[in-house]
């Protein structure tokens, strides 16, 4: 039975020292980073487009894009375990980090199309008429107006990827490990100090994230 005898750093400091769970944070940063930073630029750039198209097309992308979502983890999981299996890739730090862009890409294009849709259907008609041209309009024009829509998309995308388990779980290669699986092999060995200790970090840089996305769609909606 557990003894609780107050508040110690001791168990944050051991976390420090274990090269496997820094090991694992390093990869979990980086790819974190990465996913959402590439899902966020590909994403923006989807919404966009799919704002602009029309008819019976739009209809299917938008259903495309809502299986991730609507599928458990494990389904899209095996699904992308299948596909790089079938392309014969190497399983590793590459299909780590495909897979998160994969199943982050379609919570980004959900937070930017529906600044889109606030936008006036004329106002890059109108930018170039006063001569701008089309990458700038885009640039100067719709760009800004859609901005908390890409923000929250790359916390919603950051923190998706920080906490993932199964996703990582099935397509992670040997040497390859992120916080979450490695809580996962700490736990199968014995519950440990270091295991509440890890948890708390994660579930307070999660939270914290949850929060500064929700702040500021608060704030955006509020100068409306």
């Amino acid at each position: 039975m557990a003894r609780w005898n107050g508040f110690t750093w001791k168990w944050y400091g051991q976390l420090l020292q274990n090269e496997s769970i820094m090991s694992a944070l390093y990869y979990t940063i980086v790819i974190a980073i990465l996913a959402s930073v590439i899902s966020t630029i590909v994403g923006t750039i989807s919404a966009i487009g799919i704002h602009k198209m029309r008819g019976k097309s739009k209809k299917l992308i938008l259903n495309v894009n809502y299986l991730p979502i609507l599928n458990t983890e494990i389904v899209t999981a095996v699904a992308l375990m299948s596909l790089f299996v079938f392309v014969k890739m190497e399983f590793g730090f590459t299909t780590m980090l495909l897979a998160h862009i994969m199943f982050c890409l379609p919570y980004v294009i959900l937070s930017v199309l529906p600044k889109m849709k606030q936008l006036p259907d004329n106002i890059e008609d109108a930018a170039m008429d006063l001569g701008a041209t089309p990458i700038y309009a885009l640039r100067k024009v719709i760009l800004p107006q859609i901005k908390p829509g890409i923000v929250s998309g790359f916390l919603i995308a950051f923190t998706m990827s920080i906490d993932d388990f199964i996703i990582s779980f099935f397509n992670a290669g040997n040497g390859v490990s992120n916080l979450s699986i490695e809580i996962y092999g700490m736990a199968r060995r014995g519950i440990k100090p270091e295991i509440n200790a890890l948890s708390t970090i994660m579930f307070a840089v999660v939270l914290g994230l949850l929060l500064l996305a929700n702040k500021k769609e608060s704030i955006v909606r509020g100068t409306k």
